[in-house]
């Protein structure tokens, strides 16, 4: 919540939780706007919870770029980090079709992390896209001997950090999961909290899960880019060795405290509206 903020204001984000998890999140939440989380009756996959809170995005009116942040990762620097996010954000502005990941170098050949090969670059339509390339290959929890040859050949590792149009995105996962979205459109208010709530724990009752990585980026890497990520150091927390190594490499803390807690899978869905995407642009010296 605190990263995101750097670019795109609270009231701007939804942060989708699930309520098996609430003793976790709970008091984290003080003060904390309903519209701006959506809690889910149970666990039912990556698509599930980025779908839901896309819907109520759109409904609340944003159909501009969107950046989408797992909980569970550690950056070394918040604000370069964001930097990297705001370009993409940009990027996808000036060509809505893009679906942009952040890409991060590696440190070594690991097999619990999804890795990117990259294509050629994007047309340079504009500044900002000259480091984006496009997604030849999604390669999830690759073996020791593939993992090693993807290390070799300077693949990068896969964020999960997605930025895109919220609408083409809305159409992609439409088209890759058409039976969820048909179930996730009988809810006619997403802002209507107790018609909302109603309507989700008869979903989700009999819902499949339903992984992003795997019936959405694997099935369509044509629809994807890539943005290295540089300056920083990234790591998904949910690994007690990643964990440990995340704070020996930070000083004995982790950046963002109690933010932070490893137990709950949830994400972050922000909207960047005009205004903001015009500031960055002038602070860059973009036309």
């Amino acid at each position: 919540m605190r990263r995101t903020s750097i670019v795109v204001p609270p009231e701007q984000t939804i942060t989708v939780f699930t309520r098996a998890h609430e003793r976790f999140f709970g008091p984290m939440l003080d003060g904390s706007a309903s519209s701006s989380i959506l809690i889910q009756p149970e666990n039912r996959g990556t698509a599930t919870a980025i779908l839901g809170a896309l819907l109520r995005l759109i409904e609340d009116g944003h159909t501009g770029p969107v950046a989408i942040f797992p909980s569970d990762h550690y950056v070394s620097n918040d604000l370069t980090f964001m930097r990297h996010v705001s370009a993409a954000l940009c990027a996808v502005e000036h060509a809505p079709q893009l679906k942009i990941l952040l890409g991060i170098a590696p440190d070594g050949p690991e097999t619990e992390y999804g890795w990117i090969e990259s294509g050629g670059p994007v047309a340079a339509m504009h500044p900002a896209l000259g480091q984006i390339n496009q997604v030849r290959h999604f390669w999830e929890k690759p073996s020791p001997e593939i993992a090693l040859n993807l290390y070799n050949r300077k693949c990068l590792w896969n964020s999960f950090i997605l930025v895109a149009n919220a609408l083409n995105l809305l159409l992609l996962i439409a088209k890759a999961l058409p039976d969820l979205y048909s179930e996730f459109t009988r809810i006619e208010s997403f802002t209507d909290t107790a018609s909302k709530e109603e309507a989700l724990r008869t979903i989700f009752a009999d819902l499949p899960a339903a992984d992003f990585s795997t019936s959405v980026l694997t099935e369509f890497p044509e629809e994807f880019s890539v943005l290295p990520v540089t300056g920083v150091s990234w790591s998904d927390l949910g690994d007690p060795r990643r964990l440990l190594a995340a704070i020996s490499n930070d000083g004995g803390r982790i950046s963002g405290g109690r933010q932070n807690v490893t137990q709950i899978k949830s994400f972050a869905i922000a909207g960047l509206g005009s205004e903001q995407i015009n500031r960055y642009k002038t602070s860059q010296g973009w036309q």
